[in-house]
């Protein structure tokens, strides 16, 4: 019997898999052995263990509060024996389960748990209540005229609605309350309310989710799902933006044969230049490869709603020819000044913004806490940012100089800037919310990745680390990148009680150092300031080159 065999016999599912791309359930279900040896994404493992640490943080604070009205189920139990141990519980009518296990469903492939089960006393059954480390509400205005979430208490089950918050849309955590719904209702323990609650890195409220418009679209994608897990149904590979941190993508340790990287570019798949629901569209219309879509002539799809059809189409052609950039404009723009100040912050998953870089004149001045966030000293790192970047706006308007701030993608800086002023309001040197979104919103603020994107069409992604190489610039260090910087700083800071490492800090400042030069090189490209340099009007070719099927072929530099 082949491993394909063996792997879809007996083959369970839980609500994890509900959410991502299918052909990795598939490749994980077929060939399990596969990445037993093949190390997990540093980010990844990161992020798990940050969930672990939170959940249980959250377990001992709801449980000292009430001990005598919870159940804890052993953790370092068996599955079986937890699933015993819950159904147990519930049949003593329990108010408060922690860390239940529900039985596994051999007919159905169910299984799962739930961080919390909450007696409905009103209705009777159970109410599921999961337990994440991501945000599920952001805080907002009170607002009459809103549509208000309901939310209750953390340690009284009592749903109102809330005025404070608005939800984010977290589709695995509703499917996954829709999945324990399921399997509670087999066992006749589901509450007739049809509400699940999902409590979230805040820890502050539980977010109440009503299941009833859920449930549908819950069993066709799990009819799906375990058809695929059961060889049942076939998959192919397509580029999704869960391909980043897949270990199937392109790995030491994963087989050739079985790389979607690998399989993409060996069928020029057309996913490769229009990923995701893209992909997706496109496929419906007999559109397969690069090459198809590189011919296409006419009018555009009627159920295209992405950019512009003709720059999809010009994005494959671009691929085809090897150019990593195309111009959308004859003339490039951008914001230039007398005063230019680059910018670029690092932070630690949800926890805090710990580095603030700046590039002036040339020389890199980085605003820094070396405590392991969230720390009290990200307020003065913050505030000291701040004030010098202030101080050189005033200075140059008192001058009678223009003054402007680039970023890179400007939703991180933008969101610590608006976390910081509120977590750390009334601390010497911290603006309020209001200065900081008189900055962000005014024309100061530059962007470099909008003025990218609404300028050049890049055919391999529109990242930092893809464009600016075309500009010349290059990192110092060959494993820049966000993911892995947050292993650095774990050993810069001595996480979990370890040695500090300071060659790691180090590390860190100048990855941080590198991203604002790379961003500073990749306006002085666009817009040369002096003449006489690299000009990316004279190195990228335009829209117009791609016009035809057999465009001219164009290369960076030549």
């Amino acid at each position: 019997m082949s491993e394909r065999e063996r792997s879809g016999r007996g083959a369970f599912l839980d609500a994890r898999s509900l959410i991502g791309c299918r052909h990795r359930l598939h490749l994980t279900a077929t060939y399990p052995r596969v990445l037993s040896g093949v190390a997990e994404d540093a980010g990844v493992q990161q992020r798990r263990d940050a969930a672990v640490a939170h959940r249980e943080h959250v377990r001992d604070t709801l449980v000292a509060v009430q001990p005598e009205q919870w159940v804890v189920i052993d953790p370092a139990q068996p599955a079986a024996v937890r699933a015993e141990a819950t159904m147990q519980a519930c049949s003593e009518g329990a108010l408060h389960i922690w860390g239940a296990v529900l039985p596994q469903e051999p007919d159905t492939g169910r299984r799962g748990g739930s961080e919390i089960l909450l007696r409905d006393r009103m209705r009777g059954g159970y109410i599921p209540v999961i337990v994440v480390n991501h945000k599920v509400t952001d805080a907002r205005q009170p607002d009459p005229a809103d549509h208000h979430p309901l939310t209750s208490d953390l340690y009284q089950w009592n749903p109102q609605p809330d005025r404070h918050v608005r939800t984010r849309t977290q589709p695995r955590d509703q499917q996954r309350l829709a999945h324990l719904y399921r399997m509670l209702q087999r066992h006749g323990l589901a509450s007739p309310a049809l509400v699940g609650g999902a409590i979230g890195l805040a820890f502050d409220r539980i977010l109440i989710h009503d299941l009833t418009g859920l449930l549908d679209d819950y069993d066709r994608r799990y009819a799906d799902r375990i058809a695929v897990i059961r060889g049942e149904l076939p998959t192919v590979p397509s580029k999704v933006p869960e391909c980043r941190q897949c270990p199937w993508w392109s790995r030491s340790g994963t087989p050739d044969e079985l790389s979607c990287e690998r399989w993409l570019t060996e069928h020029h798949d057309v996913s490769l230049v229009a990923p995701g629901s893209r992909a997706e569209l496109l496929r419906r219309h007999d559109v397969e490869t690069v090459e198809d879509l590189a011919g296409w002539s006419g009018e555009a799809p009627d159920d295209w709603q992405y950019e512009p059809f003709a720059e999809a189409v010009v994005t494959a052609r671009a691929w085809i020819s090897g150019a990593p950039l195309v111009r959308r404009v004859e003339r490039l723009q951008v914001r230039r000044a007398d005063v230019e100040v680059d910018v670029d912050l690092e932070s630690y998953q949800e926890y805090g913004a710990y580095l603030w870089g700046t590039l002036l004149d040339g020389v890199y001045r980085p605003f820094v806490t070396w405590d392991p966030v969230p720390t009290q000293d990200e307020g003065r790192s913050f505030a000291e940012f701040w004030t010098w970047l202030m101080a050189r706006r005033t200075e140059a308007a008192a001058t009678g100089k223009t003054f402007a701030a680039y970023c890179y993608s400007r939703n991180a800086e933008d969101k610590w800037m608006y976390e910081s002023a509120r977590r750390f309001a009334g601390m010497p040197g911290v603006p309020t919310e209001q200065q900081v979104r008189e900055f962000v919103d005014g024309p100061e603020w530059v962007d470099m990745f909008q003025v990218v994107s609404e300028q050049f069409i890049c055919p391999n992604g529109k990242g930092l680390k893809k464009v600016a190489p075309v500009a010349g610039f290059a990192w110092r260090d060959a494993e820049a990148g966000g993911e892995a910087s947050m292993s650095w700083y774990r050993l810069a800071v001595g996480y979990d009680d370890g040695e500090i490492d300071l060659t790691q800090r180090t590390r860190l400042l100048e990855y941080n150092e590198d991203d604002v030069r790379a961003t500073q090189a990749l306006r002085e490209w666009m817009v040369p300031s002096a003449p006489g340099g690299r000009s990316a009007e004279a190195e990228v070719p335009s829209m117009a080159d791609f016009r035809e099927p057999d465009h001219p072929r164009r290369t960076i530099g030549t």
